[in-house]
């Protein structure tokens, strides 16, 4: 199946298929409510739709950019103790200190160590669903569908329709629309594909085909109405900017071409700002493996930005209406939250974090404060230098010489210490002399 193919058909991946399908409720709700003030408008639904989600993703936001914030403050103690045991990955006791250690940190600073993964999880299929009630408009927003539903029943009510649909999509050079077949026969599902990707242009020649000259007023009047729902600023949200520009070309009209053109430029402009607004973290040197970790993730903040570019210019025009809008909230978003960490200070959020932890504890029945302090103690044990670094040890080893010497000074008549003794007080009588 062709990747570019907007499917009326929904998804059926498990979570994702479930957030999308809500999603597209709210897409749809807002695509009424504009309907009652006169706007039909997917393309600023898109706009409205990604403001609202990703405004509702805020507090998601919010607790991954603290964990970071935490986790450049970590960083240092948590590379001291990878270098303390590195070669050692066969040594199980060792391994296991190791382990405690890095726990030990953790809980000093009140977070976990899967915290941010815990956050990417639940960002993630909220990305994906989004992503997929923008791709498929037709199968999300009913109010859309509804739109081409008698055209679709007038096509399919014709003998032979499936055939004609394909040779038209094959004289047309549609590479973005692919019949699914039921037996032999068309989906009703994938005709609304085939329909929502439409060009005008595309939409007369439609009307024109023989075989449906018994409903060419249908099909007109279906062109005109989503037309108007698809149009943004003079382009068909379903039409891909390259289009345009090739259109230009051959007499087409220029300004569209320049409208166009500024999709993949907005695109590529608005991530490329969202990624800077994001905290970088500082590259440490010494490690090797993190810094090259480090310049690939440099490489790839780089690259995805000109890739969404590049994309842009074949892929229909909402979806790239849905990448500059996301991305521009994305930046406002960044500069509030960056604000808000900024006010911050890392003990308000290490005392933060330790509260939320002791009331974990107390739900399950341990001591919090005690634990806490362990935690603390653990960590500060971390920095000591192993073997005779302590003022303990120093202590006692001079406590031991001290005691060493007092034995000497009573030591049995004959024996080797007696034998010391009495060349060390001929050597004093010596130097007095």
């Amino acid at each position: 199946m062709n990747l570019e193919m907007i499917l009326a058909t929904k998804s059926s991946t498990p979570i994702i298929g479930q957030l999308a399908t809500v999603m597209g409720w709210i897409m749809d709700g807002i695509y009424r409510l504009l309907n009652i003030f006169g706007i039909q408008n997917i393309g600023l639904c898109i706009i409205i739709f990604s403001i609202l989600i990703y405004a509702l993703m805020t507090p998601l936001q919010i607790k991954q950019q603290k964990f970071s914030k935490l986790s450049a403050i970590m960083q240092p103690e948590l590379q001291k103790i990878q270098k303390k045991y590195k070669g050692k990955n066969n040594d199980t006791a060792a391994m296991q200190k190791m382990q405690e250690e890095t726990q030990a940190v953790y809980q000093k600073y009140g977070v976990s160590p899967t915290g941010s993964c815990v956050q990417l999880a639940i960002q993630f299929p909220i990305l994906m669903a989004l992503y997929q009630v923008i791709y498929k408009i037709p199968a999300y927003v009913g109010s859309v569908k509804d739109i081409l539903a008698s055209a679709v029943t007038s096509i399919t009510g014709v003998n032979g329709y499936t055939d004609i649909l394909q040779q038209f999509i094959t004289d047309n050079k549609m590479t973005r629309v692919q019949l699914i077949m039921d037996g032999s026969k068309a989906t009703s599902n994938s005709v609304t594909d085939f329909l929502y990707a439409l060009s005008p242009s595309q939409w007369k020649t439609l009307a024109e085909t023989s075989q449906f000259a018994g409903f060419t007023d249908t099909l007109n009047s279906t062109a005109k109405e989503i037309s108007h729902v698809q149009n943004f600023f003079g382009l068909n949200i379903a039409d891909q900017p390259l289009t345009y520009i090739k259109a230009a070309f051959v007499g087409g009209s220029v300004l569209l071409a320049i409208v166009a053109i500024l999709i993949p430029i907005l695109a590529w402009a608005t991530q490329t700002l969202s990624i800077k607004l994001m905290p970088q973290a500082a590259q440490q040197g010494g490690d090797s493996q993190q810094d090259a970790m480090m310049n690939s993730m440099k490489t790839m903040n780089m690259v995805m930005p000109l890739m969404s570019a590049v994309f842009c210019f074949t892929f229909p025009v909402g979806l790239g209406i849905y990448w500059v809008a996301s991305a521009a909230v994305r930046s406002v978003q960044q500069v509030v939250i960056n604000k808000k960490m900024d006010k911050i200070q890392i003990e308000d959020l290490i005392s933060e974090n330790m509260k939320k932890m002791e009331k974990k504890r107390e739900k399950a029945g341990l001591p919090p404060q005690k634990i806490t302090n362990q935690a603390h103690q653990s960590a500060k044990n971390i920095n000591k230098i192993e073997k005779g670094s302590s003022n303990t040890n120093v202590e006692t080893r001079a406590k031991k010489v001290e005691e060493a010497y007092k034995d000497a000074a009573n030591a049995k008549p004959g024996s080797i210490t007696a034998k010391a003794n009495l060349v060390k007080a001929f050597d004093e009588r010596n130097k007095k002399k």
